[in-house]
């Protein structure tokens, strides 16, 4: 019996089989639950194929996949009227995406963001949360829970990640929020703080090499860590093991956060 038998929910964020959401969507289905999925949508349908052939990796038959892009209501509104009239209700939610024009994701070049590109990244990588949130709450009746994904650098500097850090700053902040307004409701937010993962998301990110470098010098346990790691914490998080945990920022990254110089 797993701990996710019986449990539903929808993944927002499969890029590729080396995403966090698909190592998040590997640990969930082996614990048991039923994903569903959304893919970005584009004219030539790449984003679609490349989701449709991560998911099938997991062996999952079938999949339950529709086009949204998050950063539009009309998307999301459709997303969850599609699970309300196919499921009637869901029990979670992993949001996984984040997105930052990468030409400002180099080092030593934060001062240039430009408005546009401060107002895009906080939109994509952290209002959507909230969104999320606001359109699956009706689908929660007896309670449910959500995850988002952030990093280190939305506490701390780290050199190249820029505007990205402020946007998970905002994220996290938005997930204690979310935590409380939703308390009321039985529906828990939390968010996990990954080390770095070689994700498509990531090698947008200037020094990216080092990043993984110095990990594995600083943190506590010497190394980087592993997707499955993040699946596991994640199944934790979605679970009934969980169920007094709201409004927190589990860092699942070696013990690199907690060390000093």
């Amino acid at each position: 019996m797993g701990l996710m038998d019986g449990k539903r929910g929808i993944v927002f964020g499969i890029a590729n089989d080396r995403s966090y959401a698909w190592y998040i969507t590997k640990q969930l289905v082996e614990a048991g639950a039923q994903c569903l999925f959304t893919h970005l949508p584009d004219p030539k349908g790449k984003m679609e194929r490349r989701c449709r052939s991560a998911i099938d990796e997991l062996g999952i038959q079938d999949p339950w996949l529709v086009p949204c892009d998050a950063s539009k209501d009309e998307d999301l509104d459709a997303v969850f009227d599609r699970v309300k009239t196919d499921f009637g209700k869901i029990d979670f939610i992993v949001h996984s995406i984040a997105f930052a024009d990468r030409q400002f994701l180099q080092m030593g070049n934060f001062h240039t963001t430009t408005r546009q590109a401060w107002t895009q990244a906080l939109d994509i990588s952290a209002y959507t949360l909230l969104a999320m949130a606001r359109g699956a709450a009706p689908l929660m009746p007896e309670g449910g829970a959500i995850i988002s994904m952030t990093y280190f650098g939305g506490e701390k500097v780290i050199p190249g990640y820029n505007i990205m850090g402020i946007a998970k700053a905002a994220l996290e902040h938005t997930t204690r929020y979310l935590a409380a307004d939703l308390g009321e409701k039985k529906i828990r937010v939390n968010t996990i703080s990954g080390g770095p993962l070689r994700t498509l998301a990531a090698s947008a990110v200037g020094g990216i090499t080092e990043m993984h470098a110095h990990q594995e010098r600083k943190s506590a346990l010497k190394r980087n860590i592993n997707g499955e790691e993040v699946g596991n914490t994640a199944v934790y998080l979605l679970s009934d093991l969980a169920s007094g945990v709201t409004g927190e920022t589990i860092h699942v990254d070696a013990g690199f956060s907690i060390i000093g110089l």
